[in-house]
């Protein structure tokens, strides 16, 4: 009861503060911009925009960062679902599924969905944010290096959910990730590694790999065939999706919500892993999991509604223990601190009438994105009314710029377009290509994590066993691993076993 009183009177200093509100409408503009935009990621959004808040009052600013961190992370899902363009790397997760739907004329729908589900994915996440803060900073604490270890083990797992119809060539899509993420700097040693000399290999180029892996090889491959791209020149038609298919996707919206939330607490986690997770359980708990990948709705909600799920659960990381839950939130404690506030729990005792007021900002962000959402999806839906013959150049032109844009570096176009020509002969030879770029992201996450625990434990594998969250997400994994496995086994064998039978008949 005591949140809620000082969420209202949050409400009544907010509405007071005109320009706040409006700064923070031209925040969720930006960032569903630059979220859009593929090489421009939130994290980018807010370090840009970062220096421009110096001179406002605390409460405008942080919600004008707000603003742009929100509407980055839904604003991915737009080019991933029209185009196939991810965005942002939880977009990624979004565009195999989103772009399916494009293809069948049901563009409108899909970013509909999206759209919705990223606005209660979000809410929720902040309503839990007001409410359960110090329950769920006290869970975040219990996540050392093991425990994290263990989440990246767990999402790697999810590899054999969406290897597509073989499991096979996913996991050795997967297994190049990996090898592919070993590149770079070693996280304890601090020393090059397959790099070749290269200065600019010394960190992964994720994004770049992303990028021509779904955008560029789309491109390529629109070249060769001319009947790629039919059937999408229709208007967008119906963009709110009806009522009675949005409601049985309620299910799968709050449970990502949830994983968002829980998920975005975890120190070092981001709304990519969650969007990732989020589909997962989305395809498990489905009656029809065999339609995921193929253009199912409720992957795009579960995929949208994971993601910015986790955008509360970071900023509650970052807001009661100072801890960063990811890139975003590491930028905006910086904001915080430049305006003179130390995140912490002495935070919500000595300013906690800022922080509902930034917490009641927040709902109003979430409420104008939602509009704004809804409001330019038509006019955004008119690229699928362009000519190939334009689309085409204009998409291999945005991953050149947006490639370009991370680094101001050629040699990350080159990446890119080796990206894309790999994920051309990819899609001929039917090897998905999101098991890459799951393993890129959990990869180094992985690996790093592994090492610290086992350095902790010197040099013994008892964490393994011994911590029961990373026991139980372990055997979560071993079983998500297992699971399609089995599952194709079982089916095969019912086949062979029926085939007499139906002789018989």
């Amino acid at each position: 009861m005591h949140e809620l009183n000082m969420l209202m009177n949050g409400v009544a200093t907010l509405a007071a503060n005109p320009m706040a509100l409006l700064l923070s409408l031209v925040g969720v503009a930006l960032g569903i911009v630059i979220g859009a935009l593929p090489g421009l990621t939130a994290t980018m959004g807010v370090a840009i925009l970062l220096p421009f808040t110096f001179g406002m009052d605390p409460v405008s600013g942080l919600l004008m960062i707000s603003g742009v961190f929100f509407g980055g992370v839904y604003g991915g899902s737009v080019t991933a679902i029209l185009l196939k363009i991810p965005g942002t790397p939880a977009a990624a997760a979004t565009a195999m599924d989103g772009f399916e739907l494009t293809k069948k004329g049901m563009a409108g729908v899909a970013l509909g969905t999206a759209t919705l589900s990223s606005f209660l994915g979000g809410m929720a996440s902040i309503l839990v944010l007001i409410f359960l803060a110090p329950v769920l900073a006290g869970f975040a604490l219990e996540f050392s290096a093991s425990e994290s270890f263990a989440l990246a083990v767990f999402g790697l797992s999810i590899i054999a959910s969406i290897s597509g119809k073989s499991v096979v060539k996913g996991l050795i899509a997967g297994f190049l990730g990996l090898l592919i993420a070993t590149v770079g700097m070693d996280p304890m040693g601090g020393f090059p590694r397959f790099t070749g000399g290269y200065t600019e290999l010394f960190n992964v180029p994720f994004i770049p790999v992303m990028i021509g892996l779904f955008a560029a090889a789309e491109a390529f491959k629109s070249m060769e065939d001319p009947k790629v791209r039919l059937g999408m020149a229709a208007a967008l038609g119906r963009i709110v999706p009806p009522w009675a298919t949005y409601k049985s996707l309620l299910g799968v919206v709050s449970r990502s919500s949830i994983l968002g939330i829980v998920i975005g607490i975890i120190p070092g986690a981001g709304s990519d892993i969650a969007a990732y997770v989020a589909y997962n359980e989305a395809r498990r708990f489905s009656k029809t999991p065999e339609n995921y990948g193929k253009g199912e709705l409720g992957g795009v909600a579960a995929c949208e509604a994971g993601a910015n799920g986790c955008t509360g659960g970071a900023l509650l990381t970052m807001l009661t223990l100072g801890i960063p839950g990811d890139a975003v939130t590491a930028v905006m404690l910086g904001a915080l601190t430049l305006q003179g506030l130390q995140p912490g729990p002495l935070l919500f005792k000595e300013h906690g009438d800022l922080v509902f007021t930034l917490f009641a900002g927040m709902i109003f962000c979430y409420v104008g994105m939602l509009v704004l959402g809804l409001g330019s999806l038509r006019f955004m839906g008119r690229i699928l009314q362009m000519p190939k013959s334009v689309l085409t150049p204009v998409i291999l032109a945005l991953c050149v710029v947006g490639t370009y844009a991370i680094n101001n570096s050629l040699f990350d176009i080159g990446i890119m377009l080796a990206a894309g020509v790999a994920g051309y002969f990819m899609q001929k030879w039917d090897f998905p290509a999101s098991p890459v770029v799951l393993a890129l992201i959990m990869g180094p996450m992985a690996e790093a994590n592994f090492r610290r625990a086992l350095s902790l434990s010197g040099g013994s594998y008892d964490f393994l066993y011994s911590r029961p969250i990373t026991a139980v997400l372990l055997t979560v994994a071993i079983l998500t691993m297992l699971l399609p496995l089995v599952k194709r086994w079982r089916a095969e064998r019912a086949g062979i076993s029926g085939g007499p039978v139906e002789a018989t008949k």
